[in-house]
């Protein structure tokens, strides 16, 4: 049973939209920046999106403390700028667009890290930035916090000079709670969890009973219904953009 579970949700976005979700937002938003463009990755880890960026002078800045299964494709990418995201060293308005992707959670001073932002794109650069609302504890123990609501990219971003805001939801509330139902299915089929053996054989029939309503039917309702949600109060994570605003001498 759980591998046929696996194999359709491996087939769908049920799954993996999260991901999906942000590489496509990303590919949208690399896409139009110029060509030439100095672009620093912050946090790049295995730097998945440096394809994206081929028209732009790609760097890196990473603080390089993670084991290599805790990274995306198993390993680091060459980094420019080993550093913590808050003391980057390089000069004040060094780029043209600030790249950073799911790393807020991660440091132990976000606040400070968005003023650097501030400090070392170019007036009138670009910030791309994304970070979830809700996730599990993951490359630890380097994770610090839970999630950053729309108030708080308005209120930090602005602080920091940047102007033209746009936060946008990555999915709704119902694809959140579908994305945890297939975790409490994954967490708990039979024999795969610490519980005395009888326990889980006790378990095992509500298990196959109850998997495929939460591992497919749940999902792919949210999937239908998410549309409808206009509150989107509990999403996995927010999509950023911002403009670091142009000071006129007076």
């Amino acid at each position: 049973m759980f591998a046929i579970l696996k194999s359709a949700l491996a087939a769908s976005d049920l799954l993996t939209f999260n991901l999906r979700n942000r590489d496509k937002w990303i590919a949208e938003n690399a896409a139009r920046v110029p060509a030439g463009s100095k672009v620093l990755d912050v946090g790049a880890g295995s730097a998945p999106y440096r394809a994206l960026f081929a028209h732009c002078k790609y760097l890196t800045q990473d603080f390089a403390q993670l084991k290599d299964e805790q990274l995306r494709h198993g390993g680091y990418a060459p980094i420019d700028f080993v550093s913590q995201a808050n003391a980057i060293p390089v000069p004040d308005a060094s780029f043209d667009v600030i790249i950073c992707t799911e790393v807020l959670e991660h440091v132990p001073e976000p606040i400070a890290v968005i003023r650097e932002f501030g400090r070392i794109v170019v007036p009138g650069g670009h910030l791309i930035l994304t970070a979830p609302l809700g996730s599990g504890i993951h490359q630890e123990p380097y994770h610090f916090y839970g999630g950053y609501t729309p108030y708080w990219y308005q209120r930090f971003l602005e602080e920091a000079g940047f102007g033209s805001i746009v936060v946008v939801a990555n999915a709704g509330t119902l694809r959140h709670i579908a994305q945890e139902t297939i975790r409490f299915v994954r967490m708990t089929r039979p024999f795969a969890f610490a519980a005395p053996w009888y326990s889980q054989l006790f378990w095992l029939p509500f298990w196959l009973l109850l998997a495929p309503i939460l591992a497919l039917a749940v999902p792919l309702a949210a999937r239908l219904l998410d549309r409808f949600d206009r509150e989107q109060r509990f999403t996995v994570g927010y999509h950023v953009t911002a403009v670091r605003k142009v000071v006129l001498d007076s």
